[in-house]
């Protein structure tokens, strides 16, 4: 049999015997896909809504985006995860000859979101494996088109060759539009909005050639909360966690609590069982609306779910081609990789660091958040 198709096999067979039947469905699927060989049909529903409204993050205001220097690098190279060695090329079969930017609406549990999907073209995606993926939960006002916008993500996955999937908070479920990170029945497994998202993430994988070992998720302010709640409840779904400008999981029970800990009036967080995963962390230092002290509680709350992630940090000062210092500390595991990365953006405020004008939320001043992260999640698929 294929490599490919006997990992994924493995995989299914894994998740069965853990009771996992549906990710195991998905593993499945996936594994059909690439046994087949065929192409998937692409729908495109309808365009997903545009939350608007007054909301606190508006006190935050974008950035003119210089352009970097000329023969600038970054403070770290893009670390490559070593390609697993096969006898016999897959081809891809579902994704496109060009790059697609398509609509889709999702129900689960009583619930239909929309969202945005990535695909890069096929020339950009290795054709002896399934490409990643990354799940992009925007912040509060923000929508799937903005948040990608304002990121960049999707160009940076262009030229790396994994997909993309922004799903679209409701102003029935948020007025705000903001993910409900802060109430207790979006803050568990199985239920709420971590369930919702966690099984579009699923359907994503079942309909696509996405490797289940690289499936990551990242967010911004109520966005990085939830992906650090998506992170703690399905650790055999995402590999590793991005959590800008958020706040930690269990920081708050409801609206009254949520405002306490965004001032920085709390940053305690509730029990987690478990083995946490991977974690990098954006904040500003001058963030206004989620106080910094958040950032610093997602990674002490980290520190618990790895051997040997405790000791004294490595640390490195350094600032962007926008002249925006940071301090980055990394907690190394048994096997040297970062398990834990913390990024202090000193004199930034509440805003994705190194994006773009075109949308919200940005900082271009700011050190190239997207790159790190993916630098990041590359250095640790799930094992």
């Amino acid at each position: 049999m294929n490599p490919v198709l006997q990992r994924l096999m493995n995989e299914a067979t894994r998740l069965t015997r853990s009771g996992n039947l549906q990710a195991a469905t998905a593993a499945i699927q996936r594994a059909l896909h690439i046994g087949k060989s065929r192409r998937a049909e692409t729908a495109t529903p309808p365009p997903a809504p545009t939350p608007d409204g007054d909301v606190i993050e508006a006190e935050v205001r974008v950035i003119i985006d210089p352009q970097p220097p000329a023969g600038f690098t970054r403070a770290e190279p893009v670390e490559v995860v070593e390609p697993v060695e096969i006898d016999e090329p897959v081809i891809v079969q579902d994704l496109p000859e060009t790059e697609q930017w398509t609509d889709g609406r999702f129900a689960h549990g009583g619930r239909t979101l929309a969202y945005k999907l990535y695909l890069p073209p096929r020339s950009a995606v290795a054709a002896a494996e399934p490409m990643p993926l990354v799940l992009m939960l925007h912040g509060c006002t923000q929508n799937p088109a903005d948040f990608a916008a304002g990121t960049r993500m999707n160009d940076l996955a262009r030229a790396q060759g994994f997909a993309v999937l922004y799903p679209a908070q409701t102003q029935q479920a948020n007025a705000q539009g903001c993910w409900n990170w802060f109430k207790p029945q979006h803050q568990q497994r199985g239920r709420g909005e971590p369930a919702l998202l966690a099984a579009l993430t699923q359907n994503v994988m079942a309909d696509h050639a996405i490797d289940p070992a690289r499936v990551y998720v990242a967010g911004l302010s109520a966005g990085g909360a939830m992906a650090d709640i998506l992170g703690r409840r399905y650790p055999d779904i995402f590999a590793a966690v991005g959590v800008h400008s958020g706040l930690p999981a269990g920081a708050a029970s409801d609206l009254m609590s949520a405002l306490a800990a965004m001032r920085g009036g709390t940053a305690a967080t509730a029990p987690h069982a478990g083995k946490a995963p991977p974690v990098i962390v954006f904040h500003g230092d001058a963030d206004a609306v989620v106080h910094a002290s958040n950032g610093a509680a997602i990674v002490a709350a980290a520190h618990g779910g790895f051997a040997g992630a405790d000791g004294a940090p490595q640390i490195m000062q350094g600032q962007s081609p926008g002249n925006q210092r940071f301090t980055r500390s990394t907690w190394p595991a048994a096997n040297g990789r970062a398990t834990i990365e913390h990024w202090q953006l000193h004199g930034a405020g509440h805003a994705w660091a190194g994006g773009s004008r075109n949308g919200s939320f940005t900082d271009p001043n700011g050190v190239d958040a997207s790159a790190e992260m993916w630098r990041f999640f590359l250095a640790h698929p799930r094992r």
